[in-house]
């Protein structure tokens, strides 16, 4: 019996089953996200009422696009425990620099194992350890599901960067560095965009102004974010490009080593003996 799946560790494959899972849930989270930028005056705003109703579609949508690789790729039993295992490495560093200038080495994980392992990998990874996390430090609240899916979309877009079988060494590193620059700044904005709209009592020139034309909206939001999150923006991408381009090509090959020996794509043959 024999393999033949190559000696390069390719991304974990998307079959169609796969892709209309994400594209629904980042449709669901789009909507979850930027509803309140068009909603009315009088509407209400109620992000900590619709968490709820989010995370209870995120969870079934991430078994569905699980469920749908094993079945279009062939995962098995080892590539659920690497899964698990990333995750709670991932967890692990979150709390290692939250709360410190926006020092989170969790973020330069994500990006190298999304490029090692595919965009729909990476997304239920980015996710299930932005839940472990969660539930590691106590950071459980309504939050949460905002978190799972701006952490998702993070780790699959390292996933989508081109050339995941012939870009290698130096080349591959400074991409790597800039996607993760580039990434850790749009996951503060996409998260300050939650946070923006719920937080009362902001000067009248960041405010979010609930009816408003969503041009004048989104001039008091970057003002927001410059005003009240740049730094973290800032510490998250420096800290990222920095652990890649120092210690990234020794986890990529660890990585790479690792989704080898578990073979998820090797397709199976039998020889049959010569008489």
């Amino acid at each position: 019996m024999s393999g033949t799946g190559g000696r390069g560790a390719r991304p974990v494959r998307l079959g169609p089953r796969a892709v209309a899972a994400l594209v629904l849930i980042s449709a669901i989270g789009v909507v979850a996200f930027g509803w309140p930028l068009l909603a009315g005056a009088d509407s209400g705003l109620a992000h900590s009422q619709d968490a709820p109703w989010l995370f209870a579609a995120l969870l079934p949508l991430l078994v569905g696009v699980v469920v749908a690789m094993i079945a279009d790729a062939g995962l098995d039993a080892k590539a659920v425990a690497m899964l698990g295992v990333l995750a709670a490495v991932g967890a692990a560093l979150r709390p290692l620099g939250a709360g410190t200038a926006g020092l989170e080495p969790m973020f330069f994980l994500m990006v190298l194992s999304g490029r090692v392992l595919g965009p729909g990998f990476g997304f239920v990874l980015g996710s299930v350890t932005m839940f472990a996390s969660a539930l590691l430090t106590g950071g459980v609240g309504p939050w949460m599901p905002f978190q799972m899916l701006s952490m998702g979309w993070f780790t699959m877009g390292a996933g989508l960067l081109p050339g995941p079988d012939r870009l290698r060494g130096r080349a591959e590193l400074l991409m790597l560095a800039a996607y993760g620059a580039v990434a850790a700044f749009a996951y503060g904005t996409v998260m300050n965009l939650y946070g923006w709209t719920i937080v009362p009592g902001l000067g009248s020139g960041i405010s979010f102004h609930p009816g408003d034309p969503l041009s004048e909206n989104l001039v008091r939001f970057l003002a927001y974010c410059t005003a009240t999150s740049l730094g973290w923006d800032l510490g998250r991408a420096v800290l990222t490009v920095v652990l890649t381009l120092t210690v990234g090509a020794a986890l990529l090959k660890a990585l790479r080593r690792a989704t080898r020996r578990a073979a998820f794509e090797a397709q199976v043959t039998f020889d049959v003996p010569q008489e």
